[in-house]
């Protein structure tokens, strides 16, 4: 007789999994049919998106080197403040100390007060406020008393603000290390573009900046083969400012690095910072802070060598006027300290600054 046993189901757990398989199936066959066919970039796309993430990273770079200089500002802050508390704890030790002998001398001569004892034990600042307390003092007690009152005060008003500056310092850390990866991400990003160009695409990317460097120079030049443009008739803005264009004239040809000052790679900011720092001024770190300084020169036809030339519209990037529309600057990564065309900068011409 044959046996009818009814057929065994699935598992619950079996089931679950069967159908999430079978709905990744499905969604991989639907994206599989949407996906369009990997396409190579060309050259001149790889180019424009590539100089775009370089602007990008120049922008984080500024935002990045803000977070920098505001780190070491909160550090040499912290450092002051926490020299402070140590020295005023130096004075607040002594002058417990000078009422102890105080108490001292009282006990020998005849007994110690019973409120010198209590001050010598506690915080004095709920017995000063009492008049019946101070009524049983002498004047020097007194004195003595409201100079520790006084101590104690500041040196809990300098510990909160060294609390405060240490919880900014944290931040500040943070975005930095946050800044710090944007930047090398845009870099990487641009790079991994790069590497899929072939030798020979690379190679004329190459020869396309070089072009493109020399060009502002060529249409300034009088002379054929000049390495320096004819940078005009344009006066310095000042001796110092003379100074600075000078300094930054040593360092054509130096690397563009982001975060660096000098004095063999720079950033934009950092080559005019540097620059103006060997003529014996000091100027602020980031483009943007620059911006904000001396005297505002709105039109190209009033600036002087040395003025400060900022680009784009949120100021990330700044060079030295050199004379005859020309600017004297580290462009961006893969470039180098150079003269150009204020045309060719990639960004309009927002203002000057005469520092």
């Amino acid at each position: 007789m044959a046996s009818h046993r009814r057929p065994k189901q699935p598992s619950r757990t079996r089931v679950t999994v069967l159908t999430t398989a079978a709905a990744a199936a499905v969604a991989l066959s639907a994206n599989a049919a949407n996906a369009a066919p990997s396409e190579k970039l060309s050259k001149d796309e790889v180019k424009a998106k590539v100089d775009k993430l370089y602007e990008q990273a120049e922008q984080a770079t500024e935002k990045y080197n803000g977070a920098k200089e505001k780190q070491q500002k909160l550090q040499k802050e912290i450092s002051t403040i926490q020299d402070n508390v140590a020295r005023g704890q130096e004075e607040l030790n002594k002058l417990r100390d000078g009422l102890g002998s105080l108490a001292t001398a009282q006990y020998r001569s005849g007994g110690i007060d019973a409120s010198v004892q209590l001050f010598l034990s506690s915080d004095p600042d709920d017995y000063l406020d009492k008049a019946s307390t101070l009524d049983q003092l002498s004047s020097q007690q007194v004195d003595a008393l409201k100079k520790i009152q006084d101590k104690q005060r500041e040196l809990a008003q300098e510990r909160a603000e060294a609390t405060e500056k240490l919880k900014d310092l944290s931040a500040t850390r943070t975005e930095l290390g946050n800044k710090k990866k944007e930047v090398q991400g845009k870099l990487g990003e641009a790079q991994r573009l790069l590497n899929t160009l072939t030798a020979k695409e690379k190679q004329q990317l190459a020869e396309e900046e070089q072009k493109r460097a020399k060009a502002g120079q060529e249409r300034a030049n009088r002379s054929t083969g000049s390495e320096r443009p004819d940078l005009g008739d344009a006066p310095p803005a000042s001796g110092r400012a003379q100074a600075a264009f000078s300094a930054a004239q040593t360092r054509l040809g130096s690397p563009y690095v982001y975060g660096a000052t000098g004095p063999s790679s720079f950033d934009c900011s950092g080559l005019t910072s540097w620059a103006y720092a060997q003529a014996g001024v000091s100027i602020p770190r980031t483009s943007e802070a620059q911006s904000q300084i001396g005297t505002r020169i709105t039109s190209v036809n009033d600036l002087k060598v040395g003025d400060l030339v900022f680009f784009f519209n949120d100021l990330h990037h700044v060079g030295l006027y050199a004379g005859n529309g020309q600017v004297l600057h580290a462009p961006r990564t893969g470039t180098v300290v150079r003269y150009e065309s204020m045309s060719t900068i990639g960004g309009p011409f927002m203002w000057g600054v005469r520092v």
